[in-house]
């Protein structure tokens, strides 16, 4: 029996314990169950060697400060954890089996108990016991075989593994709010890892990697798994965060069984309470949710980056609160090693949102600006649709790094990889494609090959960019002082009710002693309405409003000035994005003015961080880069189908009427 065969008809034995809770529990109940009693038997035959060592040192520490207990019966156990009762699931009687496994539990050191109280595991062991089915299954799972002996802790993660996806798909509806399908797992660790797979295949080399969305574990445990296969004596040590309590104790079940420090994940929202804040790693991977809304946490979130600047994590900007996406990525660079001290990978999974949502000056093309101005975005994959639970909704994978090989510096892959899956034979949710291993191969062999085809183009950083030049052309105003639906507009404008009583009967006597219907003239309607006031003071707000309701921009007119200098019109203002790799007025000569002759540059609008003319913005137009033209069908080829589905409709009718 192979590896893979072994782990997988072990889980499949586990999991078959669900057949004794059909009828009595709903299908998505079955993993709350199973996976802690998993947990369970798996940490007492992992305790099993050492455990008369344990009561015993027990006995002797009980009226010792805690924390010096808990140290002297860690070190009794030989392991990160201990339980101090005589129970294990063998010996639990038949009388008061509740009362016991209770108690078994709760005599667990506190990281290990704390994951049956996140899984709120009590609650189904009192179901269990009111069902009828505590003793049977404690029983069946006594009968299983977890030993270390008999499953490495390599093996054992794997076999969890496979509990923790049947769990996902059997309550698949909220799937992927937790857990991130594997193929997308291992498709993302296989490109953040590509680049050093020669320097983990050392002898004792360590590695830290860290996921601030850790949902189940998923990315943690496929970093293990990729490499433990370069390089079985490789040791990865794994941080996370996670804010659903129930996933977050499966991710630390997880961990606990893979023999890794439980006190590394953490539970909590990684954006406004980052429990690891003074940590860095070498890899770090996150499938954050799409498109959710941080406004639970925006003055967390706004306070640091007012107050800390770039000195905290979201220094370079801050997106819309619709939609959080780039926060975690801003989190992620924050905890990127220095480049002299071995830098850091990273692979993100991201909605199409954030390649281009927000214009110039913006807080997402803010974030653009500084990922691409600082070099750290190295490639990002376009993944096929249908491939996660939730969502079908098209996928990109960041690859980020500040560590490039030289050939890479200033530059970013970007691979079409859409065609990439086959169809699944059966849908999970809105999954229903996935990415094989050979697929996953090529396209990790693409991103490897560094090369331009067809899927595969390599740019510049700066091609991303622009400037965003505001284009005026000159107001020219005709004013129509006795039109009747101008009129009455002007007088059911707010700011004219504000007007008293005398001051508008003034400006209507004034409009009505105009002779002229329409004046092509700004200035000659300034002079012929004041001097028609009679007296009464024209303010310039009234003046305003005038040329609000009775005037229309009319290219026969003269051109309004002030001091000199001619007025832009508000309703022709135009805006065009500049490379930044090209002048802007080369750029306005050969674009604009050919068009529009009076036209000029704002030049009053310039960037905030290098003051030039026009605000720097930054987008990743990933589809205009793979755009293929495919010609229109002849008229021939139309005509053909219209007379196909004519004829069609015609036999049909027939039969209806035969």
């Amino acid at each position: 029996m192979t590896q893979e065969q072994n782990f997988s008809s072990i889980a499949a034995f586990i999991w078959s314990v669900a057949d004794l809770l059909r009828g009595d529990f709903k299908q998505s109940q079955y993993g709350r169950i199973i996976l802690p009693f998993t947990l369970l038997r798996r940490l007492e035959c992992v305790l099993e060697p050492t455990k008369e060592a344990v009561l015993a040192q027990h006995q002797k520490v009980k009226e010792m400060p805690e924390e010096a207990a808990q140290k002297l019966l860690l070190h009794a156990a030989q392991q990160p954890f201990y339980n101090t009762s005589p129970m294990d699931l063998d010996k639990l009687g038949q009388n008061q089996v509740l009362d016991n496994l209770d108690s078994y539990i709760q005599s667990f050191s506190p990281d290990a108990r704390e994951i049956f109280d996140y899984f709120s595991f009590s609650d189904y062991l009192v179901q269990l016991n009111d069902a009828n089915l505590l003793f049977k299954v404690a029983g069946k799972f006594a009968t299983i075989d977890l030993h270390p002996e008999a499953l490495s802790n390599h093996d054992m993660g794997l076999v969890f593994e496979e509990l923790i996806r049947r769990f996902a798909e059997s309550s698949n509806e909220t799937a992927g709010e937790h857990f991130t399908p594997r193929d997308i797992v291992r498709l993302t660790t296989s490109l953040v890892f590509a680049e050093d797979d020669d320097a983990l295949t050392q002898q004792g080399i360590v590695r830290s990697i860290y996921d601030p969305t850790a949902g189940t574990g998923g990315f943690l445990s496929s970093g293990m798994e990729y490499l433990y296969e370069l390089n079985p004596n490789a040791r990865l040590a794994t941080f996370g965060q996670e804010l659903n309590k129930e996933s977050y104790a499966i991710c630390k079940a997880d961990m606990l069984i893979k023999g890794q420090d439980v006190g590394n994940i953490k539970q909590g929202n990684t954006l406004s309470e980052d429990q690891l804040a003074f940590d860095t790693f070498d890899y770090m991977l996150a499938n954050p949710p799409f498109g959710v809304e941080w406004k639970k946490v925006q003055k967390a979130v706004s306070d640091e980056h007012k107050m800390k600047g770039y000195g905290g994590r979201f220094g370079p900007g801050l997106p819309r609160v619709s939609d959080g996406s780039l926060l975690f990525l801003l989190h992620l660079i924050s905890k990127m090693r220095p480049a002299d001290e071995g830098g850091s990978r990273i692979g993100i999974i991201l909605n199409g949102s954030p390649l281009f949502t927000g214009g110039a000056g913006s807080g997402e093309s803010e974030i653009r600006r500084y990922v691409l101005e600082n070099d750290l975005v190295d490639a990002i994959v376009a993944l096929p649709t249908d491939m996660f639970y939730n969502t079908g909704i098209a996928t990109y994978i960041w690859v980020l790094s500040n560590r490039k090989p030289e050939e890479r510096n200033g530059k970013v892959q970007l691979i079409n990889a859409t065609e990439f899956s086959d169809k699944m034979r059966k849908s999970l949710g809105s999954k229903r494609k996935y990415v094989t291993e050979e697929q996953i191969e090529d396209i990790v062999r693409i991103y490897g090959g560094y090369e331009e085809s067809e899927i595969s183009k390599v740019l510049d950083a700066t091609d991303f960019g622009f400037r965003r030049i505001t284009v005026e052309r000159p107001l020219k105003l005709a004013l129509y002082p006795h039109d009747e639906a101008r009129l009455a507009a002007l007088q059911d404008d707010k700011g004219w009710k504000k007007l008293n009583d005398e001051l508008q009967q003034a400006i209507l006597g004034a409009l009505r002693a105009i002779g002229e219907s329409q004046i092509q003239s700004r200035s000659s309607f300034n002079e012929q309405i004041k001097a028609n006031m009679r007296g009464t003071k024209l303010p310039a707000p009234a003046l305003k409003l005038l040329y609000k309701h009775l005037g229309e921009q009319d290219e026969e007119a003269e051109l309004c000035a002030t001091k000199g200098k001619p007025e832009p019109a508000a309703d022709l203002r135009d805006y065009e994005n500049v490379p930044l790799r090209e002048s802007i007025r080369d750029y306005f000569d050969r674009e604009v003015l050919p068009h529009v002759s009076d036209a000029w540059i704002d030049e009053s609008k310039k960037d905030a961080k290098d003051g030039e003319v026009g605000i720097v913005g930054y987008e990743i137009p990933f589809n205009r880069h793979f755009y293929k033209y495919a010609p229109p069908r002849s008229l021939e080829e139309i005509d053909a189908d219209l007379d196909r589905v004519s004829a069609d409709i015609l036999e049909l009718l027939a039969e209806v009427h035969s």
